[in-house]
């Protein structure tokens, strides 16, 4: 049964999109969506994260009060899955303008035009607008969330408009993140790219991380460590005192970009997809890379620790997915243009815009493709193939995204 309504989730003016089998919550406020959930029993299984520090009094953000405590306004709201936009990573100076941590489309409230089901019963949606507050930096973002009946999934479609004359190269990205009770020690990790890089010194991870800083390497098998010799970060260790940071570019012939975490003991697999470089059309944007930010400890001031040097309570994986530099901002991917051979910025045209496609799914997996892990997710049509050692199994949630470009098409 498709609903849309009107709630209030954690002190916020929010939306609840479900069908019979999952429900997404999308917050005005920094686009946030804290929940997404998959029936079972009697309650859902909400697979995002919900950090225990998140603002939850309804009192709204005071930089006076509560900045001494979390820093900035992000991490007073910060929760699962948010689009970044125009930066991706820390604040910067752009085009005369200050961006905010993760750009404006993470810290501004979107404005909700409207929300409900459709006439043909197909889909729930709200559909969100904002508009850039730095007349230097001329640009309009427009988002659909929607949920599709008989489909374990949730899709954003995200139009960026350039107002000015000029083009404007930005960051794009989407910035999944896990927690409990979905994400647990023995969670694996899957992503499209193949090669990878840590950032180099000079960022937020050098106090925190056990990877080398600015190593290259092959396979999430082989990441090597600042001790020397190398782990297997494909596997989720559990709180074991560090935070670190991977980016792999997107092959350029896939077809489907992706990156899915599968829980073995719930049977579960959470998978984001989007169009690759080798489908995405003709003004849309195909992300760059698979980005893994892995939280499992490392960070002892507030507000991940309750106090200055105290222990680090925050659990999460960040499976992002994005057009930047690691997670350096935008002025760094400006200076990059590329990295790993994937671009680092896309140029919004003057008087003209870009769209991105994006899908999250949480998908039943059956025994033995559980125990055995994920070797490839591929695309056959309209549906996905997760694919193991010897198992494999199908999902029909449009990850062509075919009919996902005729409903924005036709609604937005």
């Amino acid at each position: 049964m498709l609903e849309a309504r009107r709630v209030t989730y954690g002190g916020r003016s929010s939306v609840s999109l479900s069908n019979e089998s999952v429900r997404t919550v999308v917050d005005a406020q920094g686009g946030m969506v804290p929940e997404f959930s998959l029936r079972r029993g009697k309650a859902g299984l909400n697979a995002h994260w919900l950090p225990s520090f998140r603002g939850s009094s309804g009192m709204p953000w005071s930089e006076g009060v509560h900045a001494p405590y979390w820093g900035g306004r992000l991490l007073y709201d910060i929760a699962g899955d948010f689009t970044c936009s125009p930066g991706f990573g820390p604040s910067c100076e752009a085009d005369g303008a200050t961006l905010p941590s993760h750009g404006w489309t993470a810290n501004e409230e979107w404005k909700l035009s409207s929300c409900g089901v459709d006439a043909d019963r197909e889909l729930a949606f709200a559909d969100f607008s904002l508009e850039s507050p730095a007349p230097s930096m001329p640009l309009s973002w427009k988002k659909r969330d929607m949920v599709l009946a008989g489909r374990n999934a949730y899709y954003s479609v995200v139009d960026v408009s350039n107002r000015g004359d000029e083009p404007i190269p930005i960051n794009l990205a989407r910035h999944n993140t896990l927690g409990s009770p979905f994400l647990e020690s023995g969670c694996r990790i899957s992503l499209s790219a193949r090669r990878f890089g840590v950032p180099p010194l000079g960022t937020e991870f050098d106090d925190t991380g056990r990877l080398e800083p600015g190593a290259e390497f092959e396979g999430l098998g082989s990441a090597p460590l600042r001790a020397g010799g190398v782990g297997d970060i494909s596997e989720v260790p559990g709180m074991i005192g560090y935070t670190d940071f991977v980016t792999g570019p997107v092959p350029k012939d896939a077809v489907l970009g992706w990156s899915c975490v599968v829980n073995p003991r719930l049977r579960l697999a959470y998978l984001c997809f989007f169009p690759g470089p080798a489908s995405a059309r003709n003004g849309e944007v195909a992300l760059s890379f698979n980005d893994l930010w892995m939280q499992y400890g490392g960070r002892d001031f507030t507000p991940w620790a309750l106090h200055e040097r105290g222990a680090d309570l925050t659990f999460c994986l960040g499976t992002e997915n994005a057009v930047g530099a690691y997670a350096n901002g935008l002025e760094y991917a400006r200076k990059r243009g590329e990295l790993l051979g994937a671009p680092t910025t896309v140029a919004i045209p003057p008087r003209s815009s870009r769209r991105l496609f994006y899908g999250v799914a949480l998908l039943e997996l059956p025994a033995e493709l559980a125990a055995e892990g994920l070797r490839a997710v591929e695309l056959e049509g309209s549906q996905v193939v997760l694919v193991g050692a010897k198992a494999h199994s199908s999902y029909a949630i449009d990850a062509d995204f075919e009919r996902i470009r005729k409903l924005a098409e036709a609604r937005l």
